[in-house]
């Protein structure tokens, strides 16, 4: 997908020497087709080199060396029309990220963004994991094909975009962690304006500042009575499920 989409600066190529074929042989031709075609270096190298490049993570033979990609600036995004572009006739549906630092986290959440129609992805700029290779293996891609866009000022960001007529809704393990918000079931929550989805830090969650912008605090109701320390979610297990119970409104409604 980075070869295909162009978004990065693209250096070098390099494939896994194999004698006579083996698995993933013909998906790494290809690879190395589109990068000539590209002018892209081609450079076929023993697997200790790539686990080096790859500092000891999976790389399936093949590694690209690229330029970093980074956040864009909300400064310069482009405002969806009414009716236009992605969303069409349903409502916009974007994911603010406050402070996730695991780029493994980060990259499932993106994935999960991907998969269920987000139209736009929102991280904090400080305390906040880059778009690292990391990032993009675990996004499985979708780093590659989707902008994430970042801010320095999310209270700031979330008060503006609640003026222009959206709810801001954040989320929460435990309803007892929430002061002057409503906490609500999940399941109980109805999508029909411009929606914001604010997911908190792996460990703190939303913060009492990021909160006080939210209109309600979405919660995933346990299924059985819990032990105390496993009591939550993983992060970006917790975004997938709130997202689908989101975005499948607007199957059922026929959008």
């Amino acid at each position: 997908l980075a070869l295909a989409q162009e978004r990065r600066a693209l250096f070098r190529l390099f494939l896994k020497e194999q004698r006579g074929g083996g698995p993933g042989q013909p998906v790494r031709a290809e690879l190395g087709l589109q990068a000539a075609a590209r002018g892209v270096p081609v450079l076929h190298v023993p697997g200790r080199a790539l686990d080096t490049l790859c500092r000891g993570r999976p790389h399936q033979g093949v590694c690209l060396e690229a330029a970093p990609l980074p956040f864009r600036s909300l400064r310069d995004a482009e405002e969806p029309q009414p009716g236009h572009g992605e969303s069409g006739r349903r409502q916009p549906l974007w994911l603010v990220l406050e402070h996730i630092q695991d780029p493994m986290n980060l990259g499932a959440l993106l994935r999960s963004a991907y998969f269920l129609g987000v139209d736009r992805v929102v991280a904090t700029h400080s305390n906040s994991c880059p778009l690292t290779p990391i990032v993009s293996k675990a996004s499985a891609g979708a780093v590659e094909v989707f902008d994430v866009y970042s801010t320095d000022d999310l209270q700031g960001f979330l008060k503006a975009k609640s003026a222009e007529g959206w709810e801001v809704v954040g989320t929460v393990s435990r309803s007892e962690d929430v002061k002057d918000v409503p906490v609500i079931s999940c399941s109980e929550f109805r999508w029909d304006k411009p929606l914001i989805v604010v997911i908190g830090s792996e460990g703190e969650g939303v913060s009492l500042e990021t909160q006080l912008q939210c209109q309600r605090m979405l919660a995933i109701p346990p299924g059985r009575a819990l032990h105390p320390g496993i009591d939550s979610l993983n992060v970006s297990v917790a975004a997938g499920i709130l997202l689908h119970s989101i975005s499948s409104q607007r199957w059922r409604h026929g959008d």
